[in-house]
């Protein structure tokens, strides 16, 4: 009797676990695959659909605000793993409004994208879109990283691979596995994840300057995860924790304000250097 409980308790596990292996991608990505328009939503005045095939081949679109600035900065917006870019207009009007450039970055299968969201395959992405950026010839002392939750592990690897003038990052988690395994205790291996988003890993590689912010609320990825990656940043690295906001409402707790204040620091030691050779 004991022998058939314990085979059954294991046989469970394993069909779990199975289940688990199996959905993964449907948990880490939930994209609105519906077609969007810039029409339907209350963009910014300027802000165009760009049409970019990447590296293997897929058509995807983002959407594109011109910078209006003198310095012609520009904030590379990497958005979260749910929704599509319609869904972050919102996020980005305090930015266009002081008259920075936006790139709101697509991805497949999102917002009528074709393809199906992968860890490497929104790598591939991303780089079509900065690629896209070089080609309006957006310099690397211009461009800003923003990355939202998902979007974050995405900015940070992108922040790895090509010089921008600063990185910030939003309710970012430290790893999928990681957070799987708070969801999942006993369950996530790593390697049966498929999909690693494993900033923690990375943060140490990144030499820019570093602005993380994380709502002590946040019940979709704690405010430890934050807190792990703004630890293990190098300097010069600058941190938010709102003590009243969530995973969703940083904009509602002094994000933008502190995001354009962060942006106007890193600004000035080149604005110095300017000055200084007048």
């Amino acid at each position: 009797m004991i022998i058939g409980l314990i085979g059954g308790l294991l046989a469970a596990y394993l069909a779990a676990l199975l289940l688990l292996v199996i959905g993964q991608r449907k948990i880490i990505f939930r994209p609105d695959p519906t077609q969007v328009d810039l029409s339907q939503f209350f963009a910014p005045a300027g802000m165009t659909d760009i049409a970019l095939t990447t590296s293997d081949g897929l058509v995807v679109h983002s959407w594109y605000l011109p910078p209006e600035r003198a310095d012609g900065r520009v904030v590379a917006y990497f958005h979260g793993n749910a929704g599509h870019r319609g869904n972050r207009v919102s996020r980005i009007l305090p930015y266009a409004a002081q008259g920075y450039g936006v790139l709101l970055v697509g991805y497949r299968g999102y917002g009528g994208n074709p393809g199906v969201p992968t860890e490497a395959g929104l790598y591939t992405d991303a780089r079509a879109a900065l690629d896209f950026l070089k080609n309006q010839h957006v310099n690397e002392k211009q461009l800003i990283f923003f990355g939202e939750s998902l979007g974050a592990a995405i900015a940070a690897q992108m922040a790895i691979e090509q010089p921008a003038a600063a990185l910030i990052l939003e309710a970012p988690f430290a790893s999928i596995t990681r957070s799987a395994r708070l969801r999942y205790p006993f369950l996530v291996f790593d390697a049966l994840v498929s999909d690693k988003f494993d900033t923690l890993s990375k943060i140490d590689r990144i030499e820019k300057p570093l602005l993380v912010i994380h709502g002590e609320l946040d019940r979709t990825t704690p405010a430890m995860f934050g807190r792990m990656l703004f630890d293990a940043a190098r300097e010069p690295k600058q941190a938010l924790f709102p003590a009243e906001a969530g995973h969703n409402d940083l904009m509602q707790h002094g994000m933008p304000e502190r995001v354009l204040t962060f942006i106007d620091e890193v600004a000035e030691p080149a604005n110095r250097r300017r000055a200084g050779n007048e």
